[in-house]
Formats: structure tokens, sequence, C-alpha cells
């Protein structure tokens, strides 16, 4: 997709956001997406070779804690235990999967690298997580389409990610350092995507948003 359509809403509103000497990142005017110059993307493979330098640890307690700022809002969210989940994008360690799996629910894991077992896509699910994974997709209207697939009415979907503020913070800001870093959200993405197809958002965390479904 070139760099004149935004790649969650399609608008071709688009304008210049920052630059760093890495490359250029541009916003959508119309969900306020700020996504990396296409000519920067890495390769499959090098983005895979990223990937497998980090360290995501099963018995990890730090690793743990992380997570749990996402399972936590999640799991109060869920009006019983025995649901269907699906945790998309888990990585080569899917503990948030194991976490939500020992509070009793019944868990489904994806992933491009690491889980790529294409029948957890032919079904649907109560909740979906997905944990540091959105800041990943290149083309975000892609997952997101599965995702209103794959969700069912009334369901919720959980998303851990850091969210940018202005302009003015993002210059500074760390999380567009990361090569494979490409789509970073505002609360006004969320809000936007929320009303476009009928879910309550609620910003559960500083980095955490719980958007519920709804069944009509």
């Amino acid at each position: 997709m070139p760099n004149n359509h935004c790649p969650l809403c399609y608008a071709n509103s688009i304008l210049p956001f920052h630059q760093d000497t890495r490359r250029h990142y541009l916003q959508c005017q119309q969900c306020q997406l700020v996504f990396a110059d296409r000519s920067s993307l890495l390769s499959d493979t090098e983005e895979l070779a990223q990937y497998q330098l980090h360290e995501n640890n099963l018995d990890d307690p730090g690793y743990r804690r992380f997570l749990n700022r996402l399972a936590q809002p999640l799991l109060s969210s869920l009006p019983a235990t025995g649901l269907s989940g699906l945790d998309f994008g888990c990585g080569p360690g899917p503990l948030l999967a194991k976490m939500l799996r020992e509070a009793g629910q019944h868990m489904a894991v994806w992933d491009p690298y690491f889980a790529a077992d294409t029948t957890v896509l032919q079904q649907r699910y109560d909740f979906i997580s997905c944990s540091e994974a959105i800041e990943h997709f290149v083309n975000p209207a892609h997952e997101w389409a599965q995702w209103l697939k794959l969700l069912k009415p009334g369901g919720i979907l959980a998303i851990m990610t850091k969210r940018y503020t202005t302009a003015a913070a993002f210059a500074g800001w760390h999380y567009k350092l990361d090569p494979t870093h490409v789509s970073f959200f505002s609360v006004n993405t969320f809000a936007y995507l929320a009303e476009r197809d009928g879910f309550t958002l609620n910003i559960a965390d500083k980095d955490v948003v719980i958007l519920q479904r709804r069944k009509h």
C-alpha cells in the first residue's frame, strides 16, 4: 500500500507527521493512525530476525506482571469463565494465553511466525486479546477486519499497545525506535474504530483499551 492511503481506514487524507534519521512517519487525518513510511518497512526475514531477539520467558515473574496489565482488565470485563478466547499475535512465548487459561478461560493462539495454525481463524470467539502486537501490523485494516469476523456479538477485544499523544511527544518517544513498530495508535484512533464498527470503548490503562462489541 502506498504512503498516500491509510493502512487502517484507507482514507487518502495523509500528512507528514515526523521525521528522524531513520524514517518518515505519516498521519491519517481521518482515523489519526500514525504509520511508518512504506519504503522503510523490513522484509519478513528481517522482521522475524528482530522478533527472535526477544526473550519472553514463561517463568519470568516480571513478564507476568507486565502482561497482567492487560489480563486483569480483560478478565474483569468478561461475564463468566469457560469462554472462548484467542490470543492474536502471541509471539514465541504465549504467556498471556497461559494466564487466561489459569483464570478459567479456553484459549487458542495465533501468530504468523510462531503459531500459524490457520484453523483457529475459522472459529468465532467470546474475546480476543492482542498484547504488544498491533503496532507491528503493516496493514492493520487486514487484522482488524479479521477480528470483526472472529469476534462474536457482545464480544470483547482487549489491546495493549503504547499510544502516542502529540507530535512533540512523538519526537522523543522511544517506542518508535523499534524498526518493527510501524503503526501507532492514539485514543482518537481507537475512538474512531469503536464508533465506526459498533464497539463501546474503555480506556483501561495508559497502554490498554477494552472494546466491547455491541450485540445489535
